[in-house]
């Protein structure tokens, strides 16, 4: 297969034209499904997004007309004061979906430590995710992503979360939604720790988002192998590329491998960080990559 160039990649996607031509093209040709979609995490467009350039609302039309992408993943931050405005969440559905859109999930932060060693806490914030509960379920969302965090031991703070997750998750189950937890600081960025947490909950609408950053010192290609087996989504953190379109902190050939060898073949979430490309690049970049990925890897297993 030829190696498609870094330049060629982000100038077919400045066009759009990435997803006729580059997109699961290994796939059609051959008459296979996909092994994995794409999807675009709002955070990757966060400096727009706080400075203004960029309005909440024109999300999904962006992922769509600039990155030709057809899900995405919203951040509560960007409309945080909107959980329980019906129109407004009426509008956001009817923008998606007139784009042929998907709502995959809101990544909830701000509201509170669910596993709170203070018992009043811990169910008030419990409490405070049920909103946005319900916001995921009007937006057509299969989840909210919410933080791990709590204080005390390892096993203390494993039966605190525990216990929150698990209260929030039955509020959820009658929706039809997932409670996700991302490795995101704390001892949720130790694999072993949060799949712990999630056996202890042991329910099937409690999973993981594993994120390839976000580990810390915790080796992360460990860390997204423990995580897998409760993923219900995955987010390809991205910050910096090498001249050959590589991400140099993130070996992206062997973290999608160990992805697809646990058996998931859902959306990866596109996260880019950095601040060496501008975010459309570094979006653009990013897809480049997965998408060189997904063909290396489909022709390696056909």
């Amino acid at each position: 297969m030829r190696t498609v160039s870094r330049r060629e990649f982000l100038a077919a996607g400045a066009t759009g034209t990435v997803a006729v031509w580059a997109g699961w093209s290994a796939a059609a040709q051959q008459q296979k499904p996909p092994l994995f979609r794409i999807s675009l995490a709002e955070w990757s467009l966060h400096r727009a997004l706080f400075g203004g350039q960029l309005n909440h609302l024109d999300f999904a039309r962006v992922a769509k007309e600039q990155f030709g992408l057809d899900a995405v993943e919203y951040v509560n931050q960007f409309f945080k004061d909107k959980a329980r405005d019906q129109a407004y969440l009426s509008e956001m559905k009817k923008r998606a979906d007139d784009l042929g859109v998907r709502s995959l999930l809101i990544m909830i932060d701000g509201e509170g430590q669910l596993g709170d060693p203070d018992e009043s806490k811990r169910l008030q914030a419990v409490e405070n995710h049920y909103r946005w509960v319900e916001a995921a379920k009007a937006l057509g969302c299969h989840s909210i992503r919410v933080n791990a965090a709590s204080r005390g031991s390892f096993e203390e703070q494993q039966k605190l979360v525990a216990d929150g997750l698990r209260r929030l998750c039955e509020f959820a189950a009658p929706m039809g939604l997932n409670v996700i937890v991302e490795n995101h600081g704390g001892l949720s960025s130790n694999g072993k720790w949060l799949a712990g947490v999630i056996r202890m909950v042991n329910l099937p609408n409690c999973g993981t988002l594993p994120d390839f950053g976000n580990f810390g010192d915790y080796d992360r290609y460990l860390g997204v192998q423990e995580l897998m087996p409760f993923a219900k989504g995955v987010s390809a953190k991205s910050h910096d590329f090498d001249e050959q379109g590589n991400e140099i902190h993130t070996d992206y050939f062997r973290m999608m491998r160990i992805v697809l060898d646990a058996g998931y073949r859902g959306y990866v979430g596109i996260e880019y960080e950095g601040s060496k490309l501008d975010e459309f690049a570094g979006i653009r970049a990013t897809k480049a990559l997965l998408l060189r990925v997904h063909d290396a890897l489909l022709a390696e297993r056909s």
